[in-house]
């Protein structure tokens, strides 16, 4: 149900027929305090400024041809020209009541774009680590939203899989296995990688045929591609299990490496040249851009080949655009990475665009994120300064969050207590950032994160198993109860309206990509349903108004979990 475009509209169409141009913007809005009403149209004083006519008076021409019979039981002129809307009692007890019954929550599900998103993006011969998290969950956030309104969502992991570290890679691959150390696991391959490049350095022979396997291995021999799978092979199965560890939706179909791109590359090129955007350049292939401006105000000079004939990452991501569009057929592409590629996607963006290698109506969206920082203000890292590693951060919360749960439910069995820990341990490091608007930089904080108080994930989730203990209370299964939600209690009335503002929420963070809209609407629907709980009276009430409020708090535990898993946060029966 989504109020806010129902009101948008009605009052739209009012404003058009009181005079306003057709392209003329309601601006509904939820209000901020309940005696403005429950929403509030913003957009009358621009319209009557451009109409010359005095706002409180265009405001009054509005509401007379106003018809919101159906939905609100007042509309209001207030201060300089905004229009307060109440709604209806009886349509809020109707919608919600649907709502409940619906196995999409009332939402509207009709969204039918093809999106690819672009996340995670590991290196293979590396282990992942805390700069992959945000791209990782925030984007698999957006993912799981886009598909629950309806969406077709082409993931694409862009993993790091191809360049000139391979043959150095490849060639200590083959040395390994020559002195019979086949078996490697991910836990090595951080020392592998550090060893073959210590090989490089320090013995010419070897950083030789390291020069000559970069070269077989772009021409394509068949050799050096296989070496080259072993390498991500043992990369990837290892980051599957990282994310089904953190119930991450990723899976191995879902790679699209930075190697898919390589055959196309040389074509991009010739086509830029072709198009006289691209010339040469000290031998380089460059691409001047006058949107952007070098130190000396010139237009900035982005090569696409280097001299040696190489090609950099703005040549592989111009070919991704262009495969999103022409093989993918997508409608938008996403792509999530930290706020310091920003300059480079909008540069790779602007030529693709130039190039007409997608059209106008296929959006290019770049979602960027801020870093985690430690208790210090500095990027997050080990005692000893190191990079910490993704696992041994899920593995210290899973540590911390068994002394908390053991302390708190000394009565649950083994099997729920490692269900609770798992789900609580992993969901207060995922909510942790996603709680936090995504432009921002946030502080780790260990302490914060797994508390049972604030907007964190131990908070929501006993929540939801909190609102689950009162129909276990009453002997009563929650998703067979039938009846009719009636709405008699200012309290029953604020948890019916935020309860049906779910949908507003989903269709902002697909739209804008921020998943902390999300986490704050489900914190301030808990702290609602909190005031209804204590205020209202379920299990003791006379019939039928506890079965009333058993309704609407089914419908509350219903969207709670639906909106953690939207996050990608698992819940619990008992806690």
């Amino acid at each position: 149900m989504n109020i806010q475009q129902l009101l948008n509209d009605k009052i739209k169409q009012a404003m058009i027929a009181a005079g306003a141009d057709s392209d003329v913007q309601a601006l509904v809005r939820q209000s901020g305090k309940p005696q403005f009403g429950d929403y509030q149209a913003n957009g009358i004083m621009g319209a009557a400024k451009k109409l010359g006519k005095n706002p409180r008076e265009f405001a009054q021409n509005v509401i007379d041809v106003l018809d919101t019979s159906d939905i609100a039981s007042k509309v209001e002129i207030a201060g300089a020209g905004f229009i307060n809307i109440f709604l209806n009692n009886q349509w809020l007890e109707n919608s919600v009541s649907t709502a409940n019954s619906d196995a999409k929550l009332g939402v509207n599900t009709s969204q039918n774009q093809r999106v690819v998103v672009d996340y995670s993006s590991p290196n293979v011969a590396k282990e992942m680590h805390v700069g992959h998290l945000r791209s990782t969950i925030i984007g698999d956030s957006v993912v799981r939203t886009l598909e629950f309104l309806g969406n077709t969502v082409i993931r694409a992991n862009h993993v790091g899989d191809w360049g000139t570290q391979f043959g150095m890679l490849i060639a200590y691959l083959e040395k390994m296995q020559n002195e019979n150390a086949t078996d490697m696991d991910l836990s090595d391959i951080e020392e592998f990688y550090r060893q073959a490049k210590l090989n490089y350095d320090n013995d010419e022979a070897f950083a030789e045929k390291s020069r000559n396997y970069v070269v077989k291995l772009q021409s394509g021999d068949e050799y050096c591609l296989e070496m080259w799978r072993k390498l991500v092979d043992i990369t990837m199965t290892q980051c599957q299990a990282t994310y089904e560890r953190m119930n991450v939706t990723l899976t191995p179909n879902d790679v699209m490496g930075e190697s898919l791109y390589n055959p196309m590359l040389p074509v991009v090129v010739q086509a830029l040249k072709d198009k006289g955007l691209a010339v040469e350049d000290d031998g380089a292939v460059v691409v001047f851009l006058d949107e952007f401006k070098n130190k000396e105000g010139e237009p900035m000079g982005v090569i696409i080949q280097k001299k040696d004939g190489g090609y950099l990452y703005t040549t592989t991501d111009i070919a991704a655009a262009k495969y999103r569009y022409e093989t993918l057929h997508g409608d938008r592409a996403l792509v999530f990475t930290d706020a310091r590629q920003a300059q480079h996607m909008a540069q790779a963006w602007t030529i693709t665009r130039k190039a007409g290698f997608v059209p106008e109506t296929f959006s290019l969206e770049h979602f960027t994120f801020g870093m985690m920082l430690g208790k210090d203000g500095k990027p997050f890292k080990t005692r000893t300064g190191g990079t910490v590693k993704l696992n041994d951060l899920l593995d210290e919360a899973i540590e911390r969050a068994t002394v908390l749960i053991n302390d708190k439910n000394p009565d649950l069995t083994d099997a729920e207590k490692q269900a609770v820990i798992d789900a609580v341990a992993i969901g207060a490091v995922k909510y942790a950032d996603l709680s936090k608007n995504r432009n921002t930089d946030y502080v780790f904080d260990w302490d914060n994160m797994l508390s049972f108080e604030g907007n964190t994930a131990p908070y929501m989730q006993y929540a939801y198993t909190r609102i689950r203990s009162i129909f276990a209370k009453a002997g009563v299964d929650g998703d067979t109860l039938t009846g009719q939600i009636s709405i008699s209690d200012d309290k029953e009335r604020a948890l019916a309206v935020k309860l049906l503002q779910f949908e507003e929420v989903l269709l902002t963070v697909a739209k804008d990509g921020l998943p902390h809209l999300l986490c704050q609407y489900l914190f301030e629907l808990a702290g609602v349903f909190s005031g209804f709980y204590e205020a209202c009276p379920i299990l003791s009430a006379d019939e039928p108004t506890k079965t009333s409020r058993l309704l609407l708090a089914n419908l509350t535990a219903k969207t709670l979990k639906q909106g953690l898993d939207l996050l990608g946060i698992k819940t619990v029966e008992k806690m």
